[in-house]
């Protein structure tokens, strides 16, 4: 079994190249160019602003910070699910890791703010 090393800040930056791909694949129509302006803002947002937490000048920065990549994130799953519902990108399948992904990221961000919380009693 391979031991690999875990680093968030690599994979939000591999998150935001999959959904600039997402974006990417969206349609040249009013709802597809309105969905990609949305959601190339909010996909790169979580990166940059984990990348913010991680010099948080103190423990209610770090949550601060941490709410707002949470916010960012909840953003590109609602902007993923509609992109589902409406098929604007074919098969939707395409979209299924992509999105498990988000999933995952706003677990582990919730967590950590949870946690944060706990151990400073914010």
């Amino acid at each position: 079994m391979q031991n690999r090393k875990f680093d968030l800040e690599d994979r939000f930056v591999d998150y935001t190249c999959r959904m600039i791909d997402v974006v990417e694949a969206l349609p040249n129509s009013r709802a597809g160019i309105y969905i990609a302006g949305q959601l190339i803002r909010s996909c790169h947002s979580p990166t940059f602003n984990y990348g913010e937490a991680q010099a948080a000048e103190s423990p209610k920065d770090f949550v601060h910070k941490m709410s707002v990549v949470l916010k960012e994130l909840k953003e590109c799953i609602t902007a993923l699910k509609i992109i589902r519902k409406k098929e604007l990108i074919k098969p939707v399948l395409k979209l299924e890791d992509v999105y498990k992904e988000t999933e995952e990221l706003i677990a582990i961000v919730a967590k950590s703010i949870a946690t944060a919380r706990k151990n400073n009693t914010l």
